[in-house]
């Protein structure tokens, strides 16, 4: 994503400085020497100023729109070609189309008005209506791109935000199934004692009673609480190491070479469960994104009291591996860091893209 961002500044660099040139020939050729200087100035603080915008885009808009409506007026008021140069239009155009985009709705709405108030004064007072009204319909695909850009990243963040409060739906019902199966445990162990601690003092039947008593309510609790969360889907069977190979059995491209314990570990089943995620979601993105791939390698490992799962392949990282926002990834991390576990995505220092998760066990019993 850095080095997209670098590029890009790099291109856009690039143009305005082109476009610098071309401006300050055709305004010396047409107007004479004299006349190009305010428009080579302006354009390439505006220009530069759009360069920086990633560190503060509101400061950069505003300032960016003030100085383009100052030149306009200035230019007007000294008889010079009144409408922003090519480089200062591009340069306003991406620090009004950025803002859109990203900044909150009350400043996005601001440098909208503010950027239209500059070109609409540019096209009325403009000695050469044609580069205006060229400059103008720049400003309006640069509002359209940005606020295009907006709705979708609130269409994504809504989206993320669904997944992430289904998945913890879901922790949710793991954790009560394996939460609920300790605490009858308890409950049962407790009615037991009271059995046989009937010829003990008193003390300890009225000790055991509440035990049993607290036991049985937390369970209950737990149930209404998680059955509000519950939508009627029927629960998937536990997972294990045989759900992990029958997903690496079903994968659709190179047979992924496949690395587990040699038996069944006791592990929590929320922690198996989302080991299991994690592979599946982890194969599913290598077939989405990287269907030419040529090796696969799973690998899960127990190092002391925490499991590691290793995803690899070797396909080339292309720009959509780079997007954030892999939808399936965001469930997978809310599950792994709700477990106090750690999720790494990105690129291989070799040829190729790992995702990387690491679940503790908590203590041995």
């Amino acid at each position: 994503m850095r080095l997209a961002r670098t590029a890009s500044d790099i291109a856009l660099g690039g143009i305005l400085v082109v476009l610098l040139g071309f401006s300050a020939y055709q305004l010396a050729v047409a107007w004479g020497a004299a006349y190009w200087v305010l428009d080579a100035v302006a354009g390439a603080v505006v220009g530069v100023i759009a360069l920086l915008r990633r560190r503060d885009r509101w400061y950069a808009a505003i300032t960016g729109i003030t100085l383009g409506a100052v030149t306009v007026v200035s230019a007007w008021l000294a008889d010079l070609p009144t409408e922003p140069g090519p480089a200062m239009a591009l340069a306003l155009s991406v620090l009004v189309g950025s803002g859109v985009a990203r900044l909150p709705g009350t400043q996005a709405i601001t440098i909208t008005v503010g950027g239209l108030l500059v070109a609409a004064g540019s096209l009325l007072i403009s000695q050469t209506s044609g580069v205006a009204t060229m400059n103008a319909i720049g400003w309006v695909v640069a509002a359209s791109v940005g606020t295009w850009l907006r709705l979708r990243a609130v269409r994504r963040h809504a989206i993320a935000t669904r997944i992430r409060r289904d998945e913890r739906v879901d922790l949710a019902r793991e954790l009560h199934d394996v939460v609920a199966h300790h605490i009858a445990g308890i409950v049962l162990q407790a009615q037991g004692a009271r059995i046989a601690g009937r010829r003990q003092p008193a003390q300890y039947d009225e000790s055991l009673a509440g035990i049993e008593s607290a036991g049985a309510e937390a369970l209950a609790a737990m149930r209404r609480v998680v059955g509000l969360l519950r939508d009627g889907d029927a629960m998937p069977g536990p997972a294990g190491l045989v759900q992990i190979k029958e997903l690496v059995e079903r994968f659709n491209g190179p047979t992924p070479e496949l690395h587990l314990p040699d038996s069944e570990p006791e592990w929590p089943q929320e922690v198996t469960t989302t080991v299991c995620r994690i592979v599946q979601e982890s194969l599913t993105n290598v077939a989405r994104h990287a269907p030419h791939a040529g090796a696969v390698t799973v690998n899960v490992i127990q190092a002391g009291r925490s499991v590691t799962v290793d995803v690899l392949d070797d396909a080339e990282a292309g720009p959509v591996r780079y997007r954030r926002g892999g939808f399936g990834l965001v469930g997978i991390r809310e599950r792994v860091e709700a477990l106090g576990g750690t999720l790494t995505v990105g690129p291989r220092a070799v040829k190729g893209w790992a995702v990387s998760a690491s679940l503790p066990l908590g203590p041995a019993r």
